[in-house]
């Protein structure tokens, strides 16, 4: 014991070479030509080729490096679940606080989960989240504007610089763009015409890319069905833009990561393509509404709010959203470019390639996909101002 001790200590004292020295620092972040970076994935379409490693549960290797823009949003948490689920390792770009992308690192195996803070407008900053990855999907959008960031700069201008520093990155064997169903250059909202031209771009840059449009989507966290829930519990009714009857197609956000990982599995049948994805049943504004009414046990009260009213009520918002010198409020009921953007029905195109072709059976939203909105009913999970329609008499003794 004493020699090898003294061995170890004269191994001490022989001098370190310096950092430099062992890993080399450079001016460039990253590409295909740095050997700290370069990628040596063979350049073959899908990721059938890439080396898998176990039985494909948590513990395994799939071979996927996934950076994921936009994964501490409402579907990121949904799609690195279950790129974790299958053992591949997920980067987590985020720019907000630490505590933001926390909750991911539960999903997967030791270290698999890695954050990696960055700055959507330093072109570096996004080649180093990018560096090391062999997929990418571009999860990022926002259907309002707020002072630092516009419509066209999130929706456009960002998927268009992915796309472009995937491009030269060499290494990117698949590369997933989120869009929005009913997204148009000719729409009238300008967060539909932004997205139209995300994908135009990204189509542009990389023509193999896959482009996911679904229609809302719907799950614990969703921006539609909780802000009506909110809104009728605190005011007693629900306002209903127009008369409701604009008929939508909306999606359990779970089928719509189900959906991008049947992409990814795939052997490259999807690159290239569009995709188009609505739930199985087409509602009417109102029809949802009256799903969300039955889950929470409150009794349906509407008002039927005119479309020129509903957008002087929302106008405020943008047109001083700039000129004050503090940040206003984010808008849930009265969107003035949501309202502009379900002026119109949103349903999946007749000859569009949908679900079906991706393998996936889409969840009915009655039921499960639903279940989350029991947390405002009155009293409790039990119970409910309709409850007494609820139970069945022979029930009781």
């Amino acid at each position: 014991m004493q020699a090898i001790t003294r061995r170890l200590g004269h191994h001490s004292l022989r001098p370190t070479p310096s950092l430099s020295s062992i890993y080399p620092l450079s001016d460039h972040y990253y590409g295909g030509d740095h050997p700290r970076y370069g990628s040596t994935l063979p350049s073959h379409k899908g990721t059938g080729h890439l080396v898998r490693k176990g039985t494909g549960g948590r513990s395994s290797v799939s071979g996927i490096i996934a950076t994921v823009f936009g994964a501490t949003g409402f579907l990121g948490r949904y799609l690195v679940q279950q790129l974790a689920k299958m053992g591949s390792q997920v980067l987590v770009p985020f720019r907000g606080s630490e505590d933001n992308p926390r909750h991911l690192k539960l999903m997967g195996d030791l270290g698999q989960i890695v954050p990696m803070k960055y700055d959507p407008r330093d072109e570096n900053s996004i080649k180093a989240v990018m560096a090391k990855a062999n997929v990418v999907i571009n999860l990022i959008g926002r259907e309002y504007e707020t002072r630092n960031y516009s419509f066209e700069e999130v929706n456009h201008f960002m998927a268009e610089q992915l796309a472009v520093i995937a491009k030269e990155h060499g290494g990117i064997t698949r590369f997933i763009q989120l869009s929005c169903l009913g997204s148009s250059l000719s729409s009238p909202s300008r967060f539909l015409r932004a997205k139209a031209a995300g994908e135009e771009a990204v189509l542009k840059e990389l023509p193999e890319a896959t482009v996911m449009k679904p229609a809302v989507m719907i799950g614990t966290e969703d921006r539609i069905l909780n802000p009506w829930a909110r809104f009728a519990k605190k005011y007693s009714f629900l306002p209903l833009i127009g008369d409701g009857s604009i008929k939508i197609q909306p999606v359990y956000v779970n089928d719509v990561a189900s959906a991008i990982i049947a992409a990814l599995k795939d052997d490259g049948t999807s690159m290239g393509k569009i995709y188009e994805l609505g739930g199985p049943d087409i509602y009417t504004v109102h029809d949802l509404a009256e799903l969300m009414y039955d889950m929470i046990r409150e009794w349906p009260r509407y008002v039927n709010v005119p479309l020129p009213i509903a957008k002087a009520i929302a106008m405020p918002r943008d047109v001083l959203l700039k000129k004050v010198p503090f940040p206003l409020p984010n808008p849930e009921i009265f969107n003035l470019d949501q309202i502009l953007a379900f002026a119109n029905d949103t349903v999946v195109s007749e000859n569009a390639l949908t679900f079906t072709d991706l393998g996936v059976s889409p969840h009915k939203l009655k039921g499960y996909p639903v279940e989350f909105l029991i947390q405002y009913r009155k009293g409790g999970p039990q119970f409910g101002s309709t409850v007494s329609e609820k139970v069945n008499p022979d029930s009781y003794p």
